[in-house]
Formats: structure tokens, sequence, C-alpha cells
């Protein structure tokens, strides 16, 4: 059974599979003016500076942008620390928690992609669980990240992108 075609706006932004599929489901049917501005093929391989307003998209927009750099997945071996190909720093836990659930729908069907958050006010012990697991996003707040970074359940290493989301509150 062959999945439909985006609509041509979408089609546009050259998405990888997983995301066009993950998109169709949610009933998406064309990008917000900042995704077609951040994901254009133009700005690959440059630093942005992205302002726009809350709930312009651009949480998806960041994420196709992260695709574009970590899909495929690359072979990885586990060394007993998070090795992030993505992270994304948020400067409160409420915004890496909305980010994060937003990242997990937006590659759900990218096989092998974990994102993970790691924030202050939650049991670091758990979270310390999850990151020895491993994960391919990680969505952060400064503090916790750098407490993690500290102890070597996280290593930055293999990042290949960082996203400073709402960086003036930082």
């Amino acid at each position: 059974m062959s999945t439909p075609p985006l609509d041509d706006e979408f089609d546009a932004l050259d998405l990888p599979e997983p995301l066009r599929e993950a998109i169709r489901a949610r009933g998406l049917t064309s990008p917000t003016l900042v995704q077609s501005r951040v994901a254009d093929p133009a700005h690959a391989d440059k630093d942005l500076l992205v302002s726009a307003q809350t709930g312009s998209g651009k949480t998806l927009a960041f994420g196709f942008l992260i695709a574009r750099d970590i899909l495929p997945l690359p072979e990885r071996t586990k060394h007993g620390a998070a090795q992030p190909l993505a992270l994304v720093l948020a400067p409160t836990r409420e915004l890496a928690v909305q980010v994060q659930k937003e990242l997990e729908w937006l590659f759900q069907r990218a096989r092998g992609v974990r994102v993970l958050s790691a924030t202050g006010g939650t049991n670091a012990r758990e979270e310390m669980v999850r990151l020895k697991s491993g994960c391919e996003i990680l969505v952060a707040t400064p503090g916790r990240l750098c407490d993690h970074l500290k102890r070597k359940y996280v290593t930055l290493g293999s990042a290949r992108v960082v996203v400073l989301d709402e960086g003036d509150e930082m």
C-alpha cells in the first residue's frame, strides 16, 4: 500500500521519509512560514538565529534541521554514557518537556532515534539510568545538563547540532 504524497509545500522541504510519515499521520498539510524558511536548503550547514511567535512551529522547524544532521543514523557503539547526536537546551523544565514531546512524535517513525530529556526538578538517578541506555536527541535544561556532564553520564563529543531554544531566556 503506497502512502499519498505530501502537499507540494512539504515536498519542497525535502524531509526524510520517516518525518514525512509522522507529518502525514498528524494531519499536517503545509508548513508554517518559519518552518519553510528555516528548512530552506540554502541554510544547510549555517548557524541560524530564529525569532518567531509562540505557536509558529519553531520546534518542528528545528526538528527538520536536526533530522538533516542526524539521519540516517551512524553505526554507534555504547560507552556507558549518553552520546547524543543533537542537543536542545531549553531554559525551563516545562519547555524542555514540551520540546521532547514534539520531537518524539516527529521522530517516532525514524528507527533508532530516542529522544530523552534531562531537567532540574526531576529524579536525577532515573535520568541517569535512561541516559545510560543512550539517546540520539537530548533535550535538557542548562543546570541539569552540567550536572550530568560533570558526572560523565552525558558526553557531547558526538553532537552534530545544538539548538538553544529561547536562548534569550538563559
